[in-house]
């Protein structure tokens, strides 16, 4: 199967070993050297009114498990998520 960088855009990274949906392909990185793709980029999501940017994910070519027609699986485990520090109601 033959894919182009423009398609790439349009699939959906989900990770294999959990599920957990990654987001879209938002770039790539080409080798100018070798002319081979060496990973797919997805961007961080903006935090607060569009304030900062969580961090990138970056996935080497290598990890990439399975190209489909909608979905890419990748073998990537997302960092545990910090939990919220519960605040008790201000008023009873």
């Amino acid at each position: 199967m033959r894919c182009r960088i423009v398609e790439l855009r349009h699939k959906e990274v989900i990770s294999a070993g959990d599920g957990t949906r990654l987001g879209f392909v938002d770039d790539v990185e080409v080798d100018t050297c070798t002319a081979k793709l060496v990973s797919i980029v997805i961007y961080g999501r903006l935090r607060f009114f569009g304030i900062g940017k969580k961090n990138d994910i970056t996935i080497c070519w290598e990890n990439i498990k399975l190209i489909g027609e909608d979905t890419i699986l990748v073998d990537y485990s997302c960092p545990p998520r910090r939990k919220r520090r519960f605040c008790p109601p201000f008023f009873k």
